[in-house]
């Protein structure tokens, strides 16, 4: 009788130190870094995208211009510190047109990629004029000939 009593508390006492063990902390998905979002502009092809936020946890099996990034982190101490983020963004033509989700996009997303580039490169064109290019020689290979 006292045994069956002793490993009753026994087992009451080692389930109260149950909140005792270390749980990890179980990260899925792509975690995203606000600084790597704000990299990102509307025209930018998916090749670009994907260099700088890494291969989405999701592409819509049924639209490939559909990405889908989800990070999902279930804390081992507290329900309190579980988190969810998702970032969708969506493309046309191969070319970033939308970024919606937890992030917030930047102030240059709304800008074309490389619409300033373009602009710049067509500017310099018109004011640089082109001199014809002489064939010149070397002049070592003439001394060791002599």
């Amino acid at each position: 009788m006292y045994f069956r009593v002793a490993i009753i508390i026994t087992a009451l006492t080692l389930s109260a130190c149950s909140s005792w063990v270390f749980r990890y902390d179980i990260p899925q998905g792509n975690y995203l870094e606000q600084k790597s979002i704000d990299k990102l502009q509307m025209g930018m092809s998916k090749e670009q995208v994907k260099f700088i936020l890494g291969s989405p946890v999701v592409v819509d099996a049924f639209d490939n211009d559909t990405w889908s990034y989800v990070y999902k982190l279930k804390s081992g101490r507290s329900k309190k510190l579980d988190s969810k983020r998702h970032f969708i963004l969506k493309f046309k033509d191969d070319k970033l047109l939308s970024a919606v989700g937890d992030y917030n996009v930047s102030e240059n997303f709304r800008t074309p990629f490389n619409a300033s580039a373009t602009a710049t490169a067509t500017d310099e064109n018109s004011t640089i004029e082109t001199a014809p290019v002489e064939n010149k020689t070397n002049v070592t290979q003439g001394a060791d000939k002599g």
